[in-house]
């Protein structure tokens, strides 16, 4: 017998007693996501005024919002997302599948032929509560960020993303270190406890 999933209230109730839901709300930010950029941005020092930035999976924005506050708005963002996004200061934004070849297009345009310095990425996949079929949604995911940061880096930049521990993560790590001379992975206080989700921090890529 499967176990059963849990219900829509207590997912909520769950949220509403969430310190860092509860401190996003009282500091204007647009999700509890914004703690885990800000987390591993103190580690790993990632953000310098004039940055060019890809946001890929940006809506609510939380991730944008971010930069444009830390630099003062001294930085230039193209964010892409399936989802609408409120707009905000120094932030251009592609609503799209940045798969599709006119969204890709899009976007290489507005990050221009110089290149881009960080390529970020906190997508996840709607999740089915199946392992063996979540697992591999999420890694084709950050294979495809991974292969769009390749594309659009300059040398030097650096890649951030969201990956989930299981079959593939390995490999990707691994992956990722061809490209990069430094890789780490980061668990942010942020992230809940009892979840599979990190991030990989990835500094100077080489082409």
């Amino acid at each position: 017998m499967s176990k059963p999933r849990r219900s829509s209230s207590s997912w909520r109730e769950r949220q509403e007693k969430d310190p860092y839901v509860q401190r996003a709300r009282k500091e204007g930010w647009r999700s509890r996501a914004v703690f885990k950029l800000e987390q591993i941005d103190q580690k790993e020092r990632l953000l310098k005024p004039g940055m060019v930035c890809v946001d890929l999976g940006s809506a609510p924005g939380s991730w944008s919002q971010y930069i444009t506050e830390k630099l003062n708005g001294r930085a230039r963002i193209v964010a892409v997302d399936l989802l609408a996004m409120d707009a905000l200061p120094e932030v251009e934004f592609v609503q799209g599948d940045f798969l599709d070849d006119e969204v890709f297009g899009q976007m290489l345009e507005l990050v221009g032929s110089a290149g881009t310095d960080l390529v970020m990425s906190d997508m996840a996949p709607n999740i089915s509560g199946t392992k063996a079929v979540d697992q591999p949604r999420s890694m084709y995911l950050v294979e495809l960020a991974l292969d769009m940061a390749r594309k659009v880096l300059k040398p030097g930049g650096g890649f951030v993303c969201k990956v989930f521990q299981g079959e593939g993560f390995d490999e990707f790590v691994r992956d990722a270190r061809n490209s990069f001379e430094r890789v780490r992975v980061i668990k942010p206080e942020a992230s809940r406890a009892g979840s599979r989700e990190v991030y990989l921090v990835a500094r100077n890529f080489s082409l």
